[in-house]
């Protein structure tokens, strides 16, 4: 049982999606920016896509978790804790250390992660609307928690390097945690974040698997 009724949580999207208007746009943008850059390889592409990786978690940890969603929920805090870490980690991992490598590959981690990219900008929008949730009761790209997690998860397929694992255990956390929560809560959209996780974790295994087989055997 949810500590908060369904009426309450789409008032916490009217209330923040007007307050922070126009920043939805800039989240399109950057998002924007993000996929043109897997098309340019090279190590400043790679910081820049996890840089903008890391703001759309710090945003949502401390904007949406701890400023908003904490009014009808105080598990929000630890929500936000997550999303905190989770962008600081992009930093460290991805900025400073550039230890993410990000671009297209013929595979099927590839075709999963462009199809989640798509969903969470694209697709996960236009299903809130035919359910009827227009904006600005629409969960946002960019800067609500679900589909900033679905996002990730699929550009975490399109990495080429091996992914350093505990960048994934946030993101797998919340799929389980705000997808269970979509279905109590109506929202169908967030449905495929239950999954997203499991499938994500499941397919950047096999492919490291792959990869070292192969470089072990060359």
């Amino acid at each position: 049982m949810l500590p908060f009724a369904q009426d309450e949580f789409l008032a916490v999207f009217v209330a923040y999606n007007s307050a922070i208007w126009p920043a939805q746009i800039a989240a399109y943008l950057l998002g924007g920016v993000a996929v043109a850059l897997l098309f340019r390889r090279g190590q400043l592409a790679d910081r820049v896509i996890a840089g903008i990786l890391a703001a759309m978690w710090l945003w949502t940890g401390i904007a949406y978790h701890a400023l908003w969603f904490s009014q009808i929920n105080k598990a929000a805090y630890l929500f936000a804790s997550l999303f905190i870490a989770q962008g600081i980690y992009l930093l460290y991992a991805g900025v400073y250390r550039c230890q993410i490598r990000f671009g297209l590959r013929s595979d099927l981690a590839t075709a999963v992660g462009v199809a989640l990219v798509a969903y969470a900008a694209i697709i996960y929008p236009l299903i809130g609307v035919i359910v009827g949730h227009s904006y600005p009761e629409l969960p946002m790209f960019g800067v609500t928690p679900c589909p900033v997690t679905v996002f990730t998860l699929g550009f975490f397929l399109l990495t080429t390097e091996r992914l350093p694992r505990s960048l994934l255990v946030v993101p797998f956390a919340w799929s389980l945690i705000g997808g269970s929560a979509a279905i109590l809560l109506h929202v169908p959209q967030d449905w495929l974040l239950l999954a997203s996780g499991c499938i994500v974790v499941v397919l950047i295994v096999l492919r490291d698997r792959r990869a070292a087989a192969g470089v072990g055997t060359a």
